[in-house]
């Protein structure tokens, strides 16, 4: 039995970012920094890309991932949740005979990730016992003072917490949308799911130009070096 899988789900049928998947980001497809990412963690042994798309499929295996099954068309579109692609991956392995003790899935568009945060997460899924783990990043601004527009005029989604000063208030966190560690005969379908928070500098979700711009900038500031 090998011990960790790494799958990078992409499919062919991006709607806000045509070719999301493989557009250029300072000057290589963008999931060529999550196979790289994942070969320079010397923590996988095998690394594959789920995909619905041949040519999603050459670039992987241009950088150094496998396809050893094509991602059905179930999986392949706008509702699939990430905890069916993964499960159809790891059937997959099985019906190969192969298993392994860990998987981590790393989405295709996460150019800010670091080997450490991968490490770290592997880390904690064995010694905290748990059934998955995955980044997390606090909301730069109290969610209890949210606020909602309506035709013009603003009101709290909270408002019992009008008056409370901003270092009261608990602080809340959202997904990384990076990468997520689970045990292999579990999935993401787990119980036990843990987080650890990595900084705001780390963490950009790339759903519109403005969110690819932002996150090559975020990349070329912090010089990452994918330690």
């Amino acid at each position: 039995m090998n011990k960790n899988l790494c799958i990078i789900p992409a499919r062919g049928g991006s709607k806000r970012i045509p070719r999301k998947n493989i557009k250029d980001f300072l000057g290589k497809p963008i999931i060529a920094y999550s196979i790289e990412a994942a070969i320079q963690s010397n923590l996988f042994d095998e690394i594959m890309v789920s995909t619905d798309d041949e040519e999603i499929a050459e670039v992987a295996r241009k950088y150094g991932a496998t396809i050893p099954f094509m991602r059905s068309a179930d999986t392949a579109n706008d509702f699939a949740p990430l905890a069916d692609v993964t499960s159809e991956v790891i059937g997959g392995y099985l019906k190969l005979e192969q298993q392994f003790i860990y998987v981590c899935c790393i989405l295709p568009t996460a150019p800010l990730i670091t080997q450490d945060n991968l490490k770290k997460g592997l880390d904690l899924l064995i010694e905290k016992k748990a059934d998955s783990v995955k980044p997390v990043v606090r909301f730069s601004y109290p969610i209890q003072r949210a606020l909602r527009l309506k035709n013009g005029q603003t009101e709290m989604f909270y408002p019992e917490y009008k008056l409370a000063r901003s270092q009261d208030l608990e602080p809340a966190y959202h997904d990384a949308g990076q990468f997520y560690w689970m045990r292999f005969e579990k999935g993401l379908r787990g119980s036990e799911k843990i987080g650890f928070e990595i900084p705001a500098a780390q963490v950009q979700d790339i759903d519109s130009e403005e969110d690819w711009r932002i996150a090559e900038i975020k990349y070329q500031a912090l010089d990452f070096n994918k330690k």
